[in-house]
């Protein structure tokens, strides 16, 4: 807006004549001296334009750069905040003994597969022997940098075609020695659930192997096993390469940089997977 030649009001200094003005600056002789002023900003607090209409067109002006300026405001504050949620995690690493094998994975029967993903949540089971017999599984490893991958194969099915339906981080709160009632709550974000078909390419046993018996394809008991921290990468970067949907991509991606913050690993360098049906 070009304002040179027209007349102003200072409050101070009194009736003026813009000379010159770009961007930021605005110039104002009055009565044959001059001083500068931060442009749009001094017509906010102490100049007014004396010409009615033009000073209209200036308010549509400043009303729109106020909009500007609370955006990047917010912007800043939105960052800073991001900032601060991250300084956070970072001390909450420090403080966390990350185990190797800090994740679990859990065979689902057909009621939980249907209900899992719908509730987001999942029952580690109940104790099978010894004195707390019949009280719910208390997995210890589990903090908030641990996932819970989700498994199941049809009873008419061999233990070699388990396969893996879903994963989801924990719940940032979630701390598996302190609950109570044997059931792992996921995180509000970072949780995956896989399709039928993406699911047939994503077998279990790609990934897990005992480490004591390498060769051995069995689970014949227990409703959950934990699982070494690098194969659940692994598990999130072959769905990163399976799936041909951006948005669905775009999801496994951040679950994948998240989870290698969370549990310290460089997600440039993930080894391939050699689980025990890879032997």
């Amino acid at each position: 807006m070009n304002l040179i030649n027209e007349k102003i009001t200072h409050t101070v200094f009194g009736i003026g004549n813009i000379v010159d003005h770009d961007e930021s600056v605005i110039t104002i002789d009055f009565n044959n001296y001059t001083k500068k002023f931060v442009y749009p900003d001094a017509f906010e607090k102490f100049i007014k334009l004396n010409d009615r209409n033009t000073a209209k067109s200036l308010q549509k002006i400043i009303a729109k750069e106020e909009i500007k300026k609370e955006a990047l405001e917010r912007e800043r504050e939105e960052v800073e905040a991001q900032q601060a949620l991250e300084q956070q995690r970072r001390e909450k690493i420090k403080n966390l003994k990350i185990h190797e094998s800090s994740q679990i994975v859990l065979w689902l029967d057909e009621e939980e597969q249907q209900n899992v993903f719908t509730d987001w949540r999942a029952s580690t089971g109940k104790v099978q022997n010894g004195k707390n017999k019949g009280q719910p599984n208390r997995v210890a490893r589990l903090l908030p940098n641990s996932a819970c991958l989700l498994t199941a194969r049809g009873s008419d099915q061999s233990e070699t075609e388990r396969r893996i339906f879903g994963l989801y981080m924990v719940n940032e709160t979630f701390f598996g020695d302190l609950s109570n009632d044997g059931m792992v709550p996921a995180h509000t974000e970072f949780k995956i659930k896989l399709t039928d078909q993406e699911a047939e390419n994503m077998l279990f046993w790609n990934y897990y192997i005992n480490k004591n018996f390498p060769e051995r394809l069995t689970w014949n008991s227990g409703k959950y096993r934990y699982f070494d921290n690098v194969w659940t990468a692994q598990i999130l970067k072959d769905i990163i390469a399976l799936r041909t949907d951006e948005e669905k991509i775009k999801e496994a991606k951040n679950f994948l940089e998240y989870f290698c913050q969370m549990n310290l690993l460089d997600m440039d360098n993930i080894p391939q997977a050699q689980g025990a049906s890879k032997q």
